[in-house]
């Protein structure tokens, strides 16, 4: 699974994805750090990767329907800082295989995930 890791989570995060297999690459390390939100999703589309973000721009249903790209996972922690977006992260990791979660939006909360679109089984 292709996944963009977006520029303002810990660099963990890709670590985290690529010691588990997936061909993940971030935003800061592409040099497309400042991107605005609509230019980085063209990019992330032309790619076709799946985004993780803790961007909650990328949530909205609306602009981002489920279905009509490669999938995106929205972290949202109770708590800002680094070490609550790399627990969540691995949470995330150790419940789903994100290849399941192709096409949908997917936002994390330490309470729990949120899945809109169709679940591929």
């Amino acid at each position: 699974m292709r996944i963009k890791v977006d520029e303002y989570l810990p660099l963990v995060v890709a670590r985290l994805l690529r010691g588990a297999g997936y061909d993940a690459e971030t935003v800061r390390e592409e040099g497309l750090g400042g991107y605005k939100d609509p230019n980085l999703w063209e990019v992330v589309q032309a790619e076709e990767r799946f985004l993780v973000t803790a961007d909650k721009g990328f949530g909205d249903i609306r602009a981002f329907p489920p279905g009509t790209h490669a999938g995106v996972l929205l972290l949202r922690p109770d708590e800002d800082g680094v070490q609550p977006l790399i627990e969540l992260m691995k949470q995330v990791m150790a419940s789903y295989d994100l290849a399941l979660l192709a096409g949908l939006l997917v936002v994390a909360t330490p309470r729990g995930v949120r899945i809109r679109g169709r679940r591929r089984e």
